[in-house]
């Protein structure tokens, strides 16, 4: 990456949904001394909060209560920290929502909407807003998940939502390489916070959020286009992936479904 200009400045970081969950422990994990971070987020409190955490650690947090579905808001935010603090060096499009939906509740259409509008559209608004201020060479890092890989009973509009993420972050790797911007597609497994916390079924190799974070930072700052984590997630995605159909519906389709907004299934 991009760690600073002529002048000596870091290279600013900007993370959406940064107000709690990965959002908050990626800014954590970015928080060098001196180094500018944007927090965007749609909840000023959350975002006020990251920022004292990062100014504890020396780091100079900008907030910007955004909502990433407003791809003209998403702009102006790109154009003012690039006129206050340089070119980006890092930009990690996290925010993201989870609900459990089902296609036959028709009060269902509106989370299924919010949902692929969040994780799949507010992704492409974040990296063509700031894909102007960027900085030569720079990462970009988008948050997909292994819900991405298959879909899951219960959870149709966040599995489709980060399938799309993935090969949204694939075709955008392999167009922006040659301007030299690396492209890193991240796919957590269960990672303890909020989205987590109302699952009601079993979460194998649950990772704290800040070991997560970490490892992130490695990942994208070596400008690797792929991470699955925990590493066991890994290996079981790869299996998941190539499962044949029959076994895959036998093993999954009895799993409970995920939390409903009516049933406190929300980020």
């Amino acid at each position: 990456m991009s760690d600073g200009d002529r002048s000596g400045r870091l290279a600013g970081v900007v993370i959406t949904g940064a107000g709690g969950g990965i959002g908050r422990a990626l800014a954590l994990a970015y928080a060098d001394p001196g180094r500018p971070i944007a927090l965007l987020g749609r909840r000023r409190a959350a975002l006020q909060e990251s920022a004292r955490m990062l100014t504890e650690r020396g780091a100079v947090a900008a907030i910007y209560e955004v909502d990433v579905r407003q791809a003209r808001d998403l702009d102006a935010v790109a154009q003012d920290f690039h006129q206050r603090f340089g070119p980006v060096g890092v930009l990690i499009a996290n925010a993201g929502v989870s609900h459990g939906t089902l296609t036959a509740a028709l009060e269902d259409r509106a989370v299924f909407q919010e949902i692929v509008d969040i994780n799949l559209l507010g992704v492409m608004y974040t990296c063509s807003a700031f894909y102007g201020v960027l900085a030569r060479p720079s990462r970009v890092a988008g948050i997909a998940s292994v819900a991405g890989f298959r879909g899951l009973p219960g959870a149709a509009a966040y599995s489709a939502s980060k399938a799309a993420v993935i090969a949204y972050l694939e075709s955008l790797r392999l167009e922006w390489r040659s301007a030299g911007v690396r492209v890193c597609t991240i796919c957590p497994g269960y990672i303890a916070t909020p989205m987590t916390a109302h699952n009601p079924y079993p979460m194998p190799w649950l990772m704290e959020v800040d070991v997560a974070a970490r490892r992130m930072r490695r990942a994208i700052d070596a400008g690797r286009p792929w991470l699955v984590l925990p590493r066991p997630m890994a290996a079981l995605g790869y299996l998941l992936r190539r499962l044949p159909i029959p076994i895959y519906d036998r093993v999954f389709q009895g799993l409970p479904p995920k939390p409903r907004r009516s049933q406190g299934g929300e980020r």
